[in-house]
């Protein structure tokens, strides 16, 4: 097998592993009365803290429109509130409540229960193969994006 077709079969394994991993994490919230696209946005203004709904929209790759919508079901929900922009009167600003906070500190906490149940059926060195590869994805990721 050529170098580049191992190169490129390694790639498509990790990315379909990552993908996978991400599909299984995102599914352990602790309520289904939110969308996974408003665990995203809160889960992006927990990590951000507030924004503009502009912000936030370009954070999250959608268009202004739809970040509307998902804010003001969030707000609608008591997950969100928005306060006026300090400086420009035509905008807000969105910030997690504390009921929004108490969600997404619930949701982190079920996926790294299920994360941690998963890491326990492993053995040391297979634990210690995982840490070492975060520590290559973690610096992947951070020279994407520069």
């Amino acid at each position: 097998m050529s170098d580049c077709v191992h190169e490129r079969s390694l790639a498509g394994r990790l990315r379909l592993s990552v993908v996978r991993l991400n599909r299984r994490l995102r599914a352990q919230r602790t309520g289904q009365d939110v969308s996974l696209t408003q665990v995203s946005a809160m889960s992006t203004l927990h990590k951000c803290g507030a924004l503009t709904p502009g912000q936030l929209a370009t954070k999250e790759g959608v268009q202004p429109p739809s970040m509307t919508r998902v804010i003001a079901a969030l707000e609608e929900l008591g997950y969100v509130e928005r306060t006026p922009h300090p400086t420009d009167g035509r905008q807000a600003i969105v910030a997690l409540s504390e009921r929004g906070l108490e969600y997404v500190h619930a949701t982190i906490s079920a996926r790294e229960a299920w994360l941690d149940e998963r890491l326990a059926e492993l053995d040391d060195e297979e634990r210690e193969v995982l840490s070492r590869a975060a520590e290559i994805i973690d610096r992947m990721a951070e020279q994407g994006n520069q």
